[in-house]
């Protein structure tokens, strides 16, 4: 896979977890997720694009005015991918952070992706 096109991928994944506008942020959703693609991490799951999006919408209901950012680089290898996220407020805040790992159908969509957390609220 190409290593720029990936990490576009990544960010508009990013994105998404940011977008407020339902419009939007469903548009998002359309171009990086395939029609069945699923996510899951230990507190959330969503299956196939309107799970995703239903998910997405839940969670920021939850965290206000926090957002997302990517923290370090995008691996990639194969049809896999993995990069470092955190939740915060203005870097400063740090409500969730982890790593996610995904996988990328050969149309360049993600068919899934994992989430993993190392910091989050009640968690150790």
């Amino acid at each position: 896979m190409n290593e720029s096109k990936v990490t576009a991928l990544a960010d508009c994944y990013i994105d998404l977890w940011n977008e407020r506008d339902p419009g939007q942020r469903r548009h998002l959703i359309e171009r990086i997720f395939s029609e069945t693609g699923t996510y899951r991490d230990p507190l959330l799951a969503g299956d196939g694009r309107s799970g995703i999006e239903a998910m997405i919408a839940e969670a920021q209901t939850q965290f206000g005015h926090y957002r997302f950012r990517r923290t370090g680089p995008v691996d990639v290898h194969h049809d896999r991918i993995r990069f470092t996220w955190e939740l915060s407020d203005n870097g400063d805040d740090v409500q969730v952070a982890g790593i996610d790992f995904g996988a990328i159908n050969g149309d360049g969509l993600f068919d899934s992706i994992a989430g993993f957390f190392d910091i989050y609220p009640g968690g150790e």
